[in-house]
C-alpha cells in the first residue's frame, strides 16, 4: 500500500513538472535580439484565461533608477521592474496571440505572438509586429 501511494505521488509531481515545463507560464529570461545579451527576467502568468507578462528583474540596469520615459501610455515615467510588457495574449492551437508587447527602451508597442520552440520547451519565441514588420526574441525559461 506504501508503494502504491509513494508511486502515485510520484506520478503526480512528474506530470505537474512537465505540464509546467510545456507552459509559457513561468519565469523568462529575455535576451536581445541585437546585442545577445541577457536583459531581463520576465514573469509569464495567466488571468482570466489571458496570459500577461510583468519584468520581475533587471539584469543591466539598476531597477530603481530604470524608468519608462518613452512610454506613451499610462506606464509613461513607471519603473520598469514590476511593470507589465506583455498583454491579453490568448491561447490559439500552439500559440498565445492577439495582444500587446512593449518595448520599455523605445516606448513602442507591438502586436504580439509567443510560442514554445518545438524542440525544446524551455525556449520561447517572442514576436512583435507592427504591420507586416516584425522582430522575433528567444527567451529562455529560468530554473
Amino acid at each position: 500500500m506504501l508503494q502504491k501511494s509513494i508511486f502515485s505521488i510520484f506520478l503526480v509531481i512528474f506530470f505537474s513538472v512537465l505540464a509546467q515545463a510545456q507552459s509559457v507560464v513561468g519565469t523568462w529570461k529575455t535576451i536581445d535580439d541585437e546585442t545577445g545579451e541577457a536583459k531581463s527576467y520576465v514573469t509569464i502568468y495567466k488571468e482570466n484565461g489571458k496570459a500577461y507578462g510583468k519584468i520581475t528583474k533587471l539584469l543591466q540596469k539598476d531597477p530603481e533608477t530604470t524608468f519608462c520615459d518613452k512610454c506613451k501610455d499610462h506606464r509613461k515615467d513607471q519603473k520598469v521592474q514590476g511593470m507589465v510588457i506583455l498583454e491579453n495574449l490568448k491561447k490559439a492551437g500552439m500559440y498565445w496571440k492577439g495582444g500587446k508587447i512593449l518595448d520599455p527602451n523605445n516606448g513602442k508597442i507591438y502586436t504580439c505572438k509567443i510560442w514554445l520552440d518545438e524542440k525544446n520547451s524551455d525556449k520561447l519565441h517572442v514576436r512583435g509586429y507592427i504591420g507586416f514588420f516584425y522582430r522575433t526574441q528567444e527567451w529562455f525559461r529560468v530554473k
